[in-house]
């Protein structure tokens, strides 16, 4: 299944099982099992009330073609703001646990430009991750990425950022916020390119902030990204990475915790 398909059989709730094509080592792609459980959040809350902040906790991996279930409650629902909690379960325990904010517009005097978007190379020019079975992780058949910052994972050349160029290989009819969120945990973490050689490494907690209004972006639209290294050590490490259209305007913050073993 492709991801408009999966997103559908999730829309009202219920069970679901991820099929090894989207596959992330031994566990599902985490920004796929994210978006799931967010889609569900929004299908409770009031229309309007776009979601403005997410923070998520990776509890365990989800097993491919395993049946799973996909959760979501209104905690509480003020005249603007809707608090929203998510999760999905397997086997009884649950796997992914996230808290999102959904808001609609305030009148406000405050208004401050939002980050300009770094100088990037055209897409045509940059590095692409191929999809190669058995080497890059199953979910990178659906997703595709081109290099424009640092280096590649486990390339050993190091530094404090990484990222560059994102979209589905298959076009979905339209973008939505669930889309956003699988695109930008797509990115492997920031760190990898510190390694020599393949180790494991996965999201801890992650925190997504989408801006709104949100800028228009067609279904086959390239987004950048770039995630930049704030602190890494004792297995641990910790970034922040902005997202903006192919146009320059910012459409999303990140920032993660991740684990490294290696």
């Amino acid at each position: 299944m492709n991801f408009d398909e999966l997103m559908e059989k999730t829309a009202s709730g219920g069970s679901v099982t991820i099929p090894t094509t989207w596959a992330q080592g031994r566990a599902s792609f985490g920004g796929l099992i994210a978006a799931l459980v967010f889609d569900r959040m929004a299908q409770v809350v009031a229309p309007g009330r776009p979601m403005r902040s997410m923070q998520v906790s990776f509890v365990g991996p989800v097993t491919p073609d395993e049946p799973a279930t996909v959760e979501a409650e209104i905690l509480r629902e003020g005249k603007a703001v809707s608090q929203v909690m998510g999760r999905i379960v397997q086997g009884g325990e649950p796997k992914l646990v996230a808290l999102a904010s959904f808001g609609g517009d305030r009148e406000s005097a405050v208004a401050v430009e939002p980050l300009v978007a770094p100088e990037a190379r055209a897409v045509g020019d940059c590095q692409a991750l191929p999809y190669i079975k058995g080497v890059t992780p199953e979910f990178t058949q659906h997703i595709e990425m081109r290099w424009a910052f640092g280096g590649m994972p486990f390339s050993g050349i190091g530094g404090r950022e990484m990222g560059g160029w994102m979209q589905f290989r298959e076009a979905p009819e339209a973008i939505t916020d669930a889309h956003i969120v699988a695109l930008v945990d797509a990115w492997p973490p920031a760190v990898l390119p510190h390694l020599k050689s393949p180790a494991p490494a996965s999201s801890l907690s992650w925190a997504l902030d989408i801006m709104h209004p949100r800028p228009k972006i067609g279904p086959d639209d390239w987004l950048l990204y770039r995630a930049t290294i704030d602190q890494a050590g004792a297995g641990y490490g910790h970034t922040q990475a902005g997202i903006w259209t192919s146009r320059g305007e910012l459409m999303a913050t990140s920032r993660q915790t991740v684990t490294v073993f290696g």
